[in-house]
């Protein structure tokens, strides 16, 4: 089996050789090429070759076009500080919704516009022709919550929903509408699963959850399987009050932060969701060595098991050293 071949096996309940391997990498990518994080986020080019050699040299069974949130806020007119060897930042003491009557004119970005989410298109393109079917090829985009809160500002947003549940339920149908037509050029360029980020979502008790945001990924998740494609879904931070209802959106793939114990994911979210994770990217995946990495990942495959695969909670610092990414891809392999 090859990468890609091998992620569709365990998504579709097939049989695979080993254990599929999907580490987030951004700055650990941009690093092991030499590239500037400013050039890995802001150049298509740089970010697919950064993602080719990742995947090469450590065996990743995918690519990603994942930099960092601020592509669809950039296109809305958000203001957006780039920096030379570090991600963007959305200036939230300038959001771009600060004034939310903004909100009724403000006009969808088109996705091939030119901006910073053609640029992920151009990625995905780029992706297909370098990649050619060996590994699978993620796209990416901002789930409500965390869209919503890089165009309003998060403080701000976590007031508008006790405030203004109407303007709430306006920016999340906006966002979601600019999400799937973002992921449909994705999608057409070459991207053969779309991963959904809502970080800020972890913020939110369960009633909000299930109020206002869920509803909205639902559609978001919804309407990207309509499209054909499949979804994984990646919420930084401490989802343990939310585990029920992420595993009831349907998403092929549930990435967990991690402070969630796997366990707990596989008991609310059932024996057929697959989970990837989640071992903590700094105190174990960083300063970790490969034996403490390997008993981590072991222990994470034995709570999630059946349908599991490898990664870490969330991004892979960049100075992480190699042996430690390499624990993981020899205890893919050998699983």
């Amino acid at each position: 089996m090859n990468g890609r071949e091998r992620v569709l096996a365990m998504m579709e309940g097939r049989p695979t050789d080993r254990l599929p391997l999907m580490p987030i990498t951004m700055m650990f990518a941009g690093d092991q090429i030499a590239a500037r994080y400013g050039n890995y986020a802001r150049d298509y080019r740089v970010m697919v070759e950064a993602q080719l050699r990742t995947a090469e040299k450590f065996d990743f069974d995918y690519v990603s076009g994942i930099s960092d949130p601020a592509r669809e806020a950039a296109d809305c007119g958000a203001h957006i500080e780039y920096f030379d060897n570090q991600p963007p930042a959305i200036n939230e003491g300038d959001a771009r919704l600060a004034d939310k009557t903004e909100l009724a004119r403000l006009k969808t970005p088109d996705p091939l516009g030119g901006g910073r989410m053609h640029d992920r298109v151009k990625a995905m393109a780029l992706f297909r022709e370098r990649v050619r079917g060996e590994r699978l090829i993620e796209g990416w985009v901002e789930g409500p919550c965390a869209e919503g809160s890089d165009l309003r500002g998060i403080n701000t947003l976590m007031l508008d929903f006790y405030d203004d549940e109407k303007f709430i339920r306006d920016l999340f149908e906006f966002i979601v509408g600019m999400a799937l037509g973002f992921a449909r050029v994705q999608i057409d360029a070459g991207a053969d699963i779309i991963g959904v980020g809502d970080a800020a979502a972890s913020l939110v008790g369960p009633e909000i959850y299930n109020e206002f945001v869920w509803p909205y990924e639902k559609k978001l998740v919804d309407g990207l399987h309509a499209m054909g494609t499949r979804v994984r879904l990646h919420i930084c931070g401490n989802t343990a009050a939310i585990l029920e209802g992420m595993g009831k959106l349907g998403c092929e793939i549930v990435d967990l932060d991690s402070m969630v114990p796997l366990a707990d994911a596989r008991r609310k979210m059932g024996p057929q969701q697959v989970l990837l994770g989640n071992i903590n990217p700094v105190t174990v995946l960083r300063d970790g060595t490969p034996e403490s990495v390997t008993a981590a990942i072991a222990e994470c495959h034995c709570q999630a098991s059946p349908r599991y695969i490898v990664g870490a909670g969330c991004e892979v610092p960049r100075d992480t050293p190699e042996a430690n990414v390499l624990a993981l891809t020899h205890y893919a392999r050998s699983h």
